[in-house]
């Protein structure tokens, strides 16, 4: 710490030289997040201050909490759905599976089954929970494979996982069927729908993925990427209401005298971020901004093939990826390459069509 403070002015000036060497989102075309929408920002300010995690304390930033949850259930087909803001899809990755652990305590040595594009979340809620973690290998179109999916279960496991809208090929894997196969074991079926949850739903031919279909027992979801909330911004979603009471501990000195959540001090801020945006625009607005999304994608598809780089998958949200050099990418755009070594580019809403052209250009260009 420094002996003496700084001024203002030098403090600012401080850190707008370290603002200025983060990279600009206008050649950002990696991340699975974006620019935060304008009512985002707006009610972020407004609720800076306040702690979820003592709720008592902030009441009404709590009661934004629970119409966060309300939107997510209806709009995943589960009015009376329970759940809780978390910082993110690994947070709702590692509840969702701590849940399941629970709900089977008498398995001594627990496994979950994953696909082989589950999200890295997982190896961290394997590694911290103790559970032995089965990767399903995947279709030749990138989705998790149900036929073998149900080949791995076994009495000890405790939970299956599927993925919809995949971290690197941007795919859903088969939802139902595996719904289908949860249902038949009594299985504890987690969603990751992380970046899917807020794309899906807006298409115009919505791939089944949520409590719909009834071997769905929780789906993880992100505001703070489709959803333009600022970040951190998450939600667990779980079709029974009381279903994360399992988890509760004892909160003796705090406003609740329980609580399941992972974290202890919680922002409401980014809660009321992403609760603005969606009411803000509402299922049409929403819906418009997919759009735009999946027609910058297909766009970008076809221009990319028409330059000879052809597509490496044929995704089902708004990531695309291509059999390409990666000496092809010309800076100072920042793309990022699958574990298959196929460029990797998120179709984000800053990601405009005219930055979709100017990079077929640039790329066009540099290898003429």
């Amino acid at each position: 710490m420094l002996n003496k403070g700084r001024s203002v002015e030098e403090l600012f000036s401080f850190f707008a030289e370290k603002k200025s060497l983060d990279l600009d989102h206008d050649y950002i075309l990696s991340s699975m997040c974006t620019l935060p929408h304008s009512v985002a920002v707006r009610a972020h300010c407004m609720f800076m201050e306040t702690n979820l995690g003592d709720p008592g304390l902030f009441p009404g930033t709590f009661s934004l909490e629970h119409l966060l949850v309300k939107r997510f259930g209806d709009l995943f087909h589960c009015p009376d759905a329970g759940g809780y803001a978390t910082s993110g899809g690994t947070e709702s990755n590692i509840q969702a599976l701590r849940l399941a652990k629970a709900l089977r305590h008498e398995v001594a040595s627990p496994n979950v089954i994953v696909p082989a594009s589950a999200h890295f979340s997982f190896k961290k809620a394997c590694d911290i929970l103790g559970l032995s973690m089965q990767k399903v290998p995947l279709d030749r179109d990138h989705r998790m494979d149900a036929g073998k999916a149900a080949e791995m279960i076994d009495a000890n496991t405790v939970a299956m996982v599927g993925v919809a809208g995949t971290t690197e090929y941007g795919m859903v894997d088969p939802i139902a069927d595996l719904g289908k196969i949860a249902d038949q074991h009594d299985l504890f079926f987690h969603v990751d729908a992380a970046f899917g949850g807020m794309v899906i739903p807006f298409l115009d031919r919505p791939v089944p993925f949520d409590f719909a279909l009834k071997g769905v027992t929780t789906v993880a979801v992100d505001p703070h990427k489709m959803g333009m909330s600022t970040i951190p911004a998450g939600c667990l979603v779980t079709r029974e209401k009381d279903a994360l009471n399992t988890l509760n501990i004892d909160t003796p000195y705090l406003t609740v005298k329980q609580e399941y959540t992972l974290g202890g001090t919680r922002p409401g801020a980014p809660v009321a971020a992403a609760l603005a945006v969606m009411d803000y625009l509402g299922f049409d607005g929403m819906k418009a901004v997919v759009s735009g999304c999946m027609k910058n994608t297909e766009r970008l598809i076809a221009g990319m093939e028409t330059l000879g780089i052809p597509r490496a998958a044929t995704p089902d949200v708004n990531v695309a990826t291509f059999v390409c050099d990666q000496k092809r990418i010309p800076l100072p755009w920042r793309v990022s390459w699958t574990c298959q070594k196929h460029l990797r580019i998120v179709c984000m809403p800053h990601v405009h069509a005219d930055r979709i052209e100017a990079f077929l250009s640039d790329i066009g260009e540099y290898h003429a």
